[in-house]
């Protein structure tokens, strides 16, 4: 019988995977087209999409961008595409844009909330990416207390001296830590600052300016409006609630029962109630416990709410982030022979907040949103100033379309900071392996 076997000596030469397998029409097939009911579900689907932008994209795209009323938009808009042909009116966004950004902020001093913009975004590049140059850092120093000078205005000697106090706060530090516990030390650096800042730095800063006179012109709140006001509460809002989230986190932990009694009170309290209701009482309620004369500025007091009511929120993802710890992070700290803060500071915090970054960024995307609450107190942010818009008459009835460009500036800032969120998440590997 003839022997048929065979045994190949070379290995054939690779081939190509089919093209319905790989590339665009592989993932199609894998993702959309998978089985029965993905294809239908894909089918109904895209008929939905379509049917959407059939309706969307010629209002959008048949539009009128220079008239000056919306009635000379809806004639403009019929002579250009034919009778009963609806469309946006985005001529009103080209008309008072400055103001939808600006508010009522002079117009000569735009360069003010220009500069504090370009300041900020170069005090926070440094701390959001680790590339950069760490001489930068000095801007991060520098911009609390220059941006509010720009905005603001008024004597140089008013930043001046606000800096003095956490310069004084480190000293006062520095002496009693050489002396005490770190915990009296830590007293001392807040206790010194707040005496500073309640009875010496108004009359040091009057004192300054009466030797060295130097400011800018002074703008009153009232004229802040706009995105520029959006973006200075939430910005302010998002720097400050971390910090004060991570003391108050640690602080519900404490072993010390006044501490974590307080802690857990305020953190519970504020989570109990509607920001709206905080505004309210920044808006109302807090000059009546103040001394009688104080002028407590409205945005200085929306600015305050907004910032707790952001760290009882934060101080809560902090906390689920510091309990997915493994115990051995604890007791590796402890072996180390590190001390408390040295523990937090170099082994345990860096590890919660990196479990926490998805939190922490839902937390700013939300609280930056609700920052339109404000305009139901009387302040001017862009749908406080779409209803001022709305109510002239040559914008009267006008609506999607101002509220259309609002939409897409939150969604710039909110789908900005959610990229970013992803891009720390891959860099710093969140997650267990």
């Amino acid at each position: 019988m003839a022997d048929i076997s065979f045994v190949r000596t070379e290995m054939l030469p690779e081939k190509a995977p089919p093209a319905s397998s790989v590339g665009l029409i592989g993932w199609i097939r894998e993702n959309l087209f998978s089985g029965w009911f993905n294809s239908v579900l894909t089918v109904l689907s895209l008929a939905f999409v379509y049917y959407v932008l059939a309706s969307i994209l010629p209002w959008i795209f048949q539009s009128s961008w220079t008239a000056n009323s919306l009635n000379e938009c809806r004639e403009a808009i019929s002579t250009t595409y034919g009778e009963g042909t609806s469309g946006a009116c985005w001529a009103v966004v080209r008309e008072r844009y400055l103001q939808l950004i600006y508010g009522f902020y002079p117009d000569h001093l735009y360069w003010r909330p220009n500069l504090a913009s370009v300041l900020t975004l170069g005090a926070l590049a440094p701390i959001l990416f680790s590339s950069l140059p760490r001489k930068m850092l000095w801007l991060t120093v520098v911009a609390p207390f220059a941006v509010p000078w720009l905005l603001w205005g008024g004597t140089i000697w008013t930043p001046v001296s606000a800096a003095m106090g956490f310069v004084l706060g480190f000293a006062a530090y520095t002496v009693v830590s050489r002396f005490n516990g770190s915990l009296a030390a830590v007293i001392a650096a807040i206790v010194v600052p707040i005496l500073w800042w309640l009875f010496v730095a108004g009359t040091f800063a009057s004192l300054l300016q009466s030797v060295l006179p130097f400011g800018l012109e002074t703008v009153e709140s009232r004229n802040f409006g706009g995105f520029m006001l959006s973006i200075t509460i939430g910005v302010t809002g998002i720097v400050c609630s971390l910090p004060i989230g991570i003391v108050l986190a640690l602080g519900r932990q404490s072993n010390l029962l006044i501490v974590r009694g307080l802690c857990i009170g305020f953190i519970e309290f504020i989570r109990g109630v509607p920001l709206i209701t905080l505004l309210f009482v920044a808006s109302t309620l807090l000059n009546i416990f103040m001394p009688p004369g104080t002028n407590f500025d409205i945005i200085l007091r929306v600015m305050i709410m907004v910032t707790v009511f952001a760290s009882a929120y934060m101080a809560e993802v902090i906390r689920g982030g510091l309990a997915a710890l493994p115990k051995g992070q604890y007791e590796g700290a402890d072996s180390l022979g590190l001390n408390y803060w040295q523990s937090q500071r170099l082994i345990i915090m860096p590890q919660a907040l990196k479990i926490s970054i998805p939190g922490i960024v839902s937390t700013f995307i939300g609280m930056f949103k609700d920052t339109t609450l404000v305009s139901i107190i009387g302040l001017m942010d862009p749908l406080g100033l779409s209803n001022a818009i709305r109510a002239d008459a040559n914008w009267n009835g006008i609506v999607w379309e101002l509220y259309g460009f609002i939409a897409l500036m939150f969604f710039i800032f909110c789908f900005s900071m959610s990229r970013y969120s992803m891009f720390l998440e891959r860099k710093l590997q969140t997650g267990h392996r």
